[in-house]
Order: C-alpha cells, then sequence, then structure tokens
C-alpha cells in the first residue's frame, strides 16, 4: 500500500505530540510562519522552548553579530548556532537525558514580483537537531526562491516549506533523496524553487551533498543546482553575482584534452573583451540531466565520477534541466548581468541553428536566438575534424541552411558567433568514445588524450571502470 502523504496541520501536530522533539523557532522576516503551524495545530508545549523574531536588524545583529547581508547563509548558520547552544545550556540538566534537541531557523525576504525588476522573495531555512538524545547535532540548511507575486502567498509557501523541513529532519533522515521529494509537500514547483542544499553531521555521514544536488534537479526542485570544486553546495549569486561567467557544457565522460583546450583558447578570447575590462571570468562546467543518462537512467556512481575528474580541474559544476542554450544564458542573466561566453564544438552550433528545437517557442529559432544574444552572451566555436577525410569545419565554411544563411551571416558579422583561434591540432584527432574504451581496458596511453590531472584522478579512484577490461595476467 501506498502511504498517504500528511498534509501540513498533520505533520506540526505529529512534532508536538512526539515527546521527544523539543526546541526553538527563530525566524527573521516575513512573520513567524513556521511557528505559527506549531501553534495554531494546538500541543505545542510539548514541542516549543521558545520562539524569536529578531526584526529589527540593531537588535538582530545583538544577538547574532554584525551581518554583511541579513538574508544569508551567513545569518543563518549564526541563529542555527546560538539558539541551538542555549538549548543545550538552559535545558540539557532536566531535559536532556530523555529529549532530542532542535533549533530551527529562517531569515527570508518577501517581494512583489509585479514590479520591475523584482524577482520575488527568497530565504535561508535550516534546522540544526539531535538524533537521540545528548548526541551532536545534525543539520539541513536549504534556500529557496518564491514565485507567487502576492506577498501572503509568499509568507505561505514560506510557512509550508519551513514545516516540511523540520518534519523531514526528525523523520526522513534516513532516507535523504525521499526527504528532498517531502520539501515541496502541500506545495508546487510553480511557488517554490529549492536551489540549494546541505547536510551535515551524524546523521548524514554517509550522504554526498553533490548527490542532494543532483536531486533537487531530478525531482524538480530547482531548474539547476550547483556545487564549487570542494563539492560545496552554493547559490548561484554566492558564485556569480557581478560576475563575467564563461562556461563550457558537455558530457565529460571524461573531459579530453580537446575539451579542455576549447576552454582555455576561449578563456583567452574571453578576457580581450572591452565589456570585461580584464576582469577574470567565472569559469565553469555543465552537465544537464539528458547528458548524464547512461542508457535511460542516471547512474550516480557515473556522475560522481564524472565530477571528481571536472573537480580535479578547480572548477565549479553546474548540473541543469536546459536542453536549449538560450534557456541557460536566461538563468545564468538572472545572476549576473555580465558578459557571458560559451565554449562550444560545430555539433552544438548546429544543434543551436535547428528549427525543429524550437516548435515549443512563438517565435521559433528567432526567439531562441534574441533570448541567447541579448544579454551580450557571444558563442565560442571550436573547429571539428572530419576523421575519414580530413576536413576541417569551422564558423566560417559551416554549411548552413539556404534560407537560415542571412541570418548566420549576420550572427558572424557582428562577433555573436566566432572561431576559436590558437586551437591544438594534435586535438582534433582524439573522439571521446575511443579515449573511454582506453580506460576500461587500462591503457596508460590514456595520458596522451586527457589532462594530467584528471588521468591521476581517474588512475587513483578507478573511475570510468578503469581496467575493468584489461587481460587477467
Amino acid at each position: 500500500m501506498i502511504k498517504e502523504k500528511l498534509n501540513t496541520g498533520q505533520k506540526a501536530l505529529q512534532i508536538n505530540l512526539d515527546a521527544k522533539k523539543y526546541g526553538t523557532f527563530a525566524e527573521i522576516g516575513a512573520g513567524q510562519e513556521v511557528a505559527r503551524w506549531f501553534f495554531s495545530v494546538g500541543k505545542a508545549s510539548g514541542t516549543v522552548a521558545k520562539t524569536i523574531s529578531a526584526y529589527d536588524m540593531a537588535v538582530s545583529d545583538a544577538i547574532y553579530g554584525q551581518a554583511a547581508r541579513y538574508v544569508s547563509r551567513q545569518r543563518l548558520q549564526a541563529m542555527l548556532d546560538l539558539e541551538f547552544n542555549l538549548l543545550v545550556e538552559r535545558l540539557d540538566k532536566t531535559r536532556g537525558d530523555k529529549c532530542t534537541f532542535f533549533a530551527f531557523a529562517d531569515t527570508v525576504t518577501t517581494k512583489h514580483i509585479s514590479k520591475p525588476g523584482d524577482e520575488g522573495g527568497h530565504g535561508w531555512l535550516g534546522v540544526k537537531f539531535q538524533t537521540v538524545p545528548q548526541a551532536e547535532p545534525s543539520q539541513i540548511i536549504i534556500h529557496a526562491r518564491m514565485l507567487d507575486w502576492e506577498t501572503p502567498r509568499q509568507q505561505e509557501a514560506f510557512g509550508l516549506l519551513g514545516v516540511n523541513l523540520i518534519h523531514g529532519a526528525f523523520y526522513q533522515n534516513a532516507d535523504p533523496i525521499t526527504l528532498i521529494g517531502s520539501l515541496l509537500d502541500s506545495l508546487t514547483n510553480q511557488r517554490v524553487e529549492v536551489d540549494m542544499i546541505k547536510m551535515s553531521g551524524p546523521a548524514f555521514y554517509r550522504v554526498d551533498n553533490r548527490l542532494m544536488a543532483l536531486q533537487l534537479v531530478e525531482q524538480w526542485l530547482t531548474e539547476a543546482a550547483l556545487f564549487t570544486a570542494s563539492g560545496d553546495t552554493v547559490i548561484p549569486s554566492e558564485l556569480l553575482y557581478k560576475k563575467p561567467v564563461l562556461l563550457e557544457r558537455g558530457s565529460f565522460r571524461p573531459l579530453t584534452n580537446p575539451m579542455l583546450d576549447m576552454m582555455e583558447r576561449a578563456h583567452e578570447m574571453f578576457l580581450k573583451e572591452p565589456a570585461l575590462g580584464g576582469e577574470e571570468p567565472v569559469a565553469m562546467f555543465e552537465m544537464t540531466l539528458r547528458q548524464l543518462k547512461v542508457g535511460d537512467a542516471i547512474d550516480h556512481r557515473d556522475f560522481l565520477d564524472r565530477v571528481d575528474t571536472l573537480c580535479a580541474l578547480g572548477k565549479p559544476v553546474l548540473i541543469s534541466n536546459f536542453l536549449r542554450y538560450h534557456r541557460l544564458v536566461t538563468y545564468l542573466s538572472r545572476h549576473t548581468q555580465k558578459p557571458i561566453g560559451l565554449p562550444i564544438g560545430l555539433v552544438r552550433l548546429r544543434d543551436v541553428l535547428d528549427e525543429k528545437f524550437y516548435t515549443d517557442l512563438p517565435g521559433g529559432l528567432m526567439e531562441s536566438l534574441g533570448q541567447l544574444f541579448k544579454n551580450g552572451a557571444k558563442l565560442y566555436v571550436y573547429p571539428s575534424l572530419d576523421k575519414k577525410n580530413g576536413q576541417l569545419t569551422t564558423v566560417q565554411n559551416l554549411n548552413i541552411a539556404p534560407h537560415l544563411k542571412n541570418l548566420y551571416q549576420h550572427l558572424v558579422d557582428n562577433q555573436f558567433i566566432v572561431d576559436i583561434t590558437g586551437y591544438s591540432a594534435e586535438s582534433l584527432k582524439i573522439y571521446s568514445g575511443e579515449v573511454l574504451a582506453k580506460i576500461h581496458s587500462g591503457d596508460e596511453s590514456v595520458a596522451q588524450f586527457v589532462p594530467p590531472a584528471i588521468v591521476e584522478v581517474i588512475k587513483q579512484k578507478k573511475l570510468f571502470g578503469w581496467g575493468k577490461d584489461a587481460p587477467k595476467k
């Protein structure tokens, strides 16, 4: 039988009736929307030790310390740490042997997204909790964007999300994938986007937060999730705010020399753009869910293999549901107004210009190109070498459908699409399928086709099935 989902009131009441759960609610902004649920369903005295809303900035600073930004991960962490420590300090002697303490905190802002330039509410929510009495605490923090237009609806959504987070932390911490799915109970992704999650502490010692970021995208809580080379999950604005961006898309099984050459040559050209003023761009890699599929499903081990190799190059990684480049650029432009550079191969350029991929858009190909290039994005195109006849294809000699030639020439003449120069001729002779076969056979010659840092991590961690097809000695 399928277990029926609890609604928000039932979740709050279950927690209130659980004699082992006792804690504090600290909320900044948008009212005490989460705590209100626990009072409204009754029996709150069994759960609530304290509620606090340090709404005034000076009061908030006096309690939690100075903050550069009040709606931030740093402010949320300060709230969680202080409130949990105070709870243990004050109540451990009287309740510590029979209760699991928790501190819930949020710092949020609601906005009127009907106003020009206003993207709606957003906030940080977290819960720090014990799984058994007097244990070291575990923690979950999330970042959410509110997509409703009206402030009361945004406030309501924050309340629902907070109750879901607390309930999931208490009763689903052994199954993080189900926990993530439960965050939008009584909500939809049309109302709320959860674009970052981080789990830590003893309850999650086996959890890889990169897989949790993937789950946010797989389960459609967000269209894209981002983490750093060190594996830390972050929200896009933490890395991209007011920064130029250079992003290369691929499947990266693994990243080969031509892929790295494409990124490095594009980086050299991008830096020369007058609009950058010499500013170093954020260089990153992106994989879509479609590119992560091996067969009909996403292999999580294979996903981590790809991420491990990309992180060996010290670059952040974006996972997304953006099949088309214009949607990717629209997403990036939400977080930065600086130029965006996209290193791209000839095959992908053909896809960008293929009308059949845009039948869902009222303006078809023209609409997609308008969205792609309106914010100063530029495609840096890596040439292609035909393995059979040795013919080199570039932006200049790419075969274009006759009715699109004038449009294409306009994009080339105005340097929206440019050839990558200074590329490695040897790299053009490398093909990813052949490289993967060499990895499976444990062929040491793979070092000629893959960057040294990636070869090292592949061999060390036996990624992508290193040596699985090697002859037995």
